[in-house]
């Protein structure tokens, strides 16, 4: 059993915790920044709540994160109410946002200024993912450190990898993402062809499913899209904002990313049409409306 302290209790941050407590066996103290939240959450699972990222992260082994975006990750771990300056020396911080390579490297070298260490270790598998505690865990930092996190993080995981140094779970998620938006339009496309041929989509892709076509996208999520019912997994305006992160990255490598702006552009229009909270399998609501 560790001292763990975990900081954001969003829709995937609320059962990551509870699976460290449970799950993990660990003696776990959580901080959102409505109180009342954590105050919640500790009832439910017997662990503590802190009013501050410091109070929180005082004299734990490991501390993870889940918030919304770098400056909501800078502003939980840096500055005098920040986890950093509550953390012993040689604790680790784990951060599961989904945030830019370049904050990752900056709070790796500021947690080396605190005597810490600081992973960068994004998910994937939504909120289903999360509740179930079945997440894909993408991780960069020094190799020495994530074994130690390891076995603390697959609490919450059914698979945790390193993939390199500091950035690189950061620019592992990037690349998640820029395939789900390219997997997800094309269903999409696929499902709205189908309806306009005067094909019953449902039996369409559920004859092609098992073949060169078959995705983890056509899988979970063609019956609700043919349904036009976008309330299940993760959101639009989330998906939006970390295609402008694989974006943003883009034009410091060089790399081109035609499709992927595009589909952000989709996406655009899907927030235009007020589906800003739809889940990201609505690319279909703009080619059928």
């Amino acid at each position: 059993m560790a001292k763990v302290a975990f900081l954001g209790l969003g829709v995937m941050g609320y059962p990551m915790a509870g699976h460290l407590k449970a799950k993990g066996g660990h003696d776990v103290t959580v901080y959102n920044r409505t109180f009342a939240k954590a105050e919640g959450w500790a009832k439910q699972h017997g662990g503590h709540a802190a009013k501050t990222p410091r109070e929180a992260a005082r004299d734990c082994d490991f501390v993870f994160a889940c918030v919304g975006n770098d400056d909501d990750l800078r502003s939980v771990v840096l500055g005098p109410d920040g986890a950093f300056a509550g953390m012993k020396k040689g604790a680790i911080f784990v951060d599961n946002t989904t945030a830019s390579a370049e904050v990752a490297r900056e709070l790796y070298a500021k947690a080396h200024e605190h005597g810490v260490h600081f992973i960068d270790a994004p998910v994937s598998g939504g909120q289903a993912g999360a509740e179930n505690g079945a997440l894909t865990v993408m991780c960069g930092g020094d190799a020495d450190i994530y074994a130690k996190a390891e076995p603390v993080i697959t609490a919450f995981a059914k698979a945790v990898k390193l993939l390199g140094p500091s950035g690189a779970g950061q620019l592992t998620k990037m690349v998640n993402q820029i395939c789900i938006a390219g997997v997800v339009q094309g269903l999409a496309e696929g499902i709205a062809f189908a309806k306009r041929s005067g094909l019953d989509a449902e039996a369409v892709i559920e004859a092609i499913s098992k073949g060169a076509a078959q995705s983890w996208q056509m899988e979970n999520r063609y019956k609700t899209m043919n349904t036009n019912t976008y309330t299940f997994g993760f959101a639009v305006d989330w998906m939006r904002k970390d295609l402008g992160i694989c974006l943003e990255e883009s034009r410091r490598n060089g790399a081109h990313l035609p499709m992927t702006a595009l589909v952000d552009q989709f996406y655009g229009d899907v927030q235009e049409m007020g589906g800003g909270r739809w889940d990201t399998s609505s690319l279909l609501a703009r080619l059928i409306k």
